[in-house]
């Protein structure tokens, strides 16, 4: 029998995910696993080091109940690894930009973890960093240099880009979506570019920056237009470059992005991109790296695209044909056909009466 380990944040999304947890269970093992669950500690990196460990004890499916933080401490755990499990999310956060991507029920848990039985994945891109001039594969269980990290959705520099982790995680579980709001607006008044060098396959860029967004799904911060073109399993990040700007223009760029119209601003470099490096050209001003909504280090950074890299349940029925590889659309039509039509054929009793 397969066997799924649940890493849970027991903390997350007022405890949804913790008191659905049997029925959670129940739901994994009518899918066929044999299921476990391990509740997170206080202790750093506690979701990244049990996701590890169950990988190695060769757990075939890894599920991470909890927010985008929780989420992005599976994949770190299990990204570095030859042998990489299949993951599952059962979100319980703020935002839950991945579950949105992956057309996973973010409201009820129960519904989320129910996916598994439509029996539908999607081998997601993942990026990844690296403070290091370049990326190397190694010989051995780790694909990676010592100092690599991971990210599932979103990588964002700027002084915008510290309005996640600077919400502490009291107000985001008392006011939710409205505490990344009065954070944003506190931000905005104090909007600092900063001087750096961008270098993305097809050109750099180099100059004052207001902000950097490094996309791997169209799901950004509670928004589905700020990329509106992204596809899950390319090879490419969606590079987004605002160049220094007032408060004036942020503004009115901010009020663009609802309708998708901010792609053409010239205050804006949109591009696609496999790799990205990134050199501050000031020392007085870090560039602060924010990774999946938490605090990921300063520039500089090399960001690469693994491309298909962690295979995740989702609902990929209900995913736009445009935001996947063309190639993964018509296997699973073809494997969709190939159900109806064993439905449709008569069993063999009724072949021996006919």
């Amino acid at each position: 029998m397969k066997r799924a380990r649940i890493i849970y944040n027991p903390s997350s999304g007022r405890e949804t995910a913790k008191r659905e947890m049997l029925g959670i269970i129940r739901v994994y093992e009518e899918a066929g696993y044999e299921t476990s669950t391990y509740a997170t500690t206080p202790e750093s990196f506690s979701a990244q080091k049990e996701a590890t460990r169950a990988a190695f004890e060769g757990f075939d499916l890894i599920v991470a109940a909890g927010g985008d933080g929780t989420i992005n401490e599976v994949v770190n755990g299990i990204a570095p690894l030859k042998r990489r499990p299949k993951m599952a999310i059962i979100p319980a956060g703020t935002t839950n930009d991945y579950a949105r991507a992956l057309k996973v029920s973010r409201d009820d848990p129960l519904e989320a973890a129910k996916v598994i039985l439509k029996g539908q994945t999607i081998k997601m891109d993942i990026g990844r960093i690296s403070t290091r001039g370049g990326l190397v594969e190694e010989e051995g269980q780790i694909s990676a240099p010592a100092d690599a990290r991971y990210f599932m959705n979103i990588a964002a520099l700027g002084t915008l880009s510290e309005v996640t982790y600077a919400v502490p995680s009291v107000m985001k579980s008392l006011y939710g979506y409205l505490a990344y709001l009065v954070k944003g607006a506190e931000l905005l008044t104090r909007l600092e570019p900063v001087k750096a060098k961008v270098v993305y396959d097809d050109g750099e860029y180099d100059g004052d920056i207001s902000m950097i967004f490094l996309a791997l799904t169209n799901s950004v911060g509670g928004f589905e237009s700020i990329v509106p073109d992204a596809k899950l399993d390319d090879g490419q990040f969606t590079l987004l470059i605002v160049k220094a700007a007032n408060l004036w223009q942020i503004t009115q760029l901010a009020a663009q992005v609802l309708n998708g119209s901010h792609v053409n601003n010239p205050q804006l470099i949109y591009k696609k991109t496999s790799k990205v490096k990134i050199t501050p050209l000031s020392d007085d001003h870090p560039i602060k790296v924010n990774l999946d909504g938490e605090y990921g280090g300063d520039a500089p950074m090399t960001f690469e695209n693994l491309k298909q890299h962690i295979e995740f349940v989702a609902d990929l029925s209900a995913i736009d044909v445009d935001a996947t590889n063309a190639k993964i659309q018509e296997e699973f039509v073809e494997q969709v056909e190939a159900l109806e039509a064993t439905q449709h054929e008569p069993k063999a009793d009724e072949k021996e009466n006919n």
